[in-house]
């Protein structure tokens, strides 16, 4: 076998080679393609279902409130009233204090109509429903003191299924708050800026020991930081006994 000959075997070799790496590292390439689809369809397959799991909780929650509402806030009004009319006796002033009452009652009950509506969370920002349920929380007076609320930059548009899980989360905080933190206030900053949407929510309830916060430890807790994960939101729970809760969330405007 001459030079010539061995020459041409060794680029026929060398060729093959480069033809088998090329091969291997495009079946290398295609398989992890493969399974980053499937596993970006498993990340959105359970943001779908998280999704869908947060606006029923979010439905329930709302027919709790609608239920309470009407036992405890509209109910007792119109009972003031039938109290006020049968006392009346053609008394022009008890009469008209009456009419208050059912005015106030039908002024409670538009307030209602609009946690009834399913297009209520789609059709407001997320300020405009988180105002909305703390707007309810202080009708009903579940705090001794009213819930605070401030807003401040200006608001951009964020997608709607991330501002349904947000929303959410800050409704569990509050639940959990008018539950179990025997508060007085609870205040909520909200901020825009050109980088992030930040959120602060600080009650000044009995609190507990946050270092010992973890997996299996408070469900409704668990719920709220899982979520925040979901978003790629960053979140953050301090509390200590006798000092109160503290929620920091920021959603970052990259993520928009």
């Amino acid at each position: 076998m001459d030079e010539k000959e061995i020459a041409t075997l060794v680029s026929v070799i060398i060729l093959v080679v480069l033809v088998i790496i090329i091969i291997t590292l495009f079946s290398v390439f295609v398989t992890r393609k493969n399974r980053l689809l499937k596993e970006q369809e498993k990340v959105k397959e359970a943001f779908e279902k998280e999704l869908t799991d947060t606006q029923i909780e979010i439905r329930e929650e709302t027919l709790r409130n609608i239920s309470w509402e009407l036992h405890d806030n509209i109910g007792q009004l119109l009972t003031l009233a039938k109290i006020q009319l049968q006392n009346a006796n053609d008394d022009s002033q008890a009469i008209a204090e009456a009419i208050n009452t059912i005015g106030t009652s039908l002024k409670e009950l538009r307030s209602l109509s609009k946690l009834i509506n399913p297009d209520t969370l789609r059709s407001l920002s997320l300020v405009e429903a988180i105002q909305l349920e703390i707007e309810r929380y202080n009708r009903l007076k579940y705090l001794v003191a009213t819930i605070q609320i401030q807003c401040s930059g200006t608001i951009f548009s964020i997608d709607n299924k991330v501002e349904i899980i947000i929303f959410r989360i800050l409704q569990e905080f509050f639940t959990n708050t008018i539950k179990h933190s025997k508060a007085s206030e609870l205040n909520v900053e909200i901020n825009y800026n050109d980088k992030a949407l930040t959120i602060n929510a600080v009650d000044n309830g009995i609190g507990f020991d946050s270092t010992h916060f973890g997996p299996g430890k408070g469900i409704g807790l668990n719920n709220i930081k899982s979520r925040a994960k979901m978003i790629n939101a960053d979140l953050e729970i301090l509390s200590a006994k006798d000092c109160g809760t503290q929620l920091s969330l920021t959603y970052k405007i990259e993520q928009i």
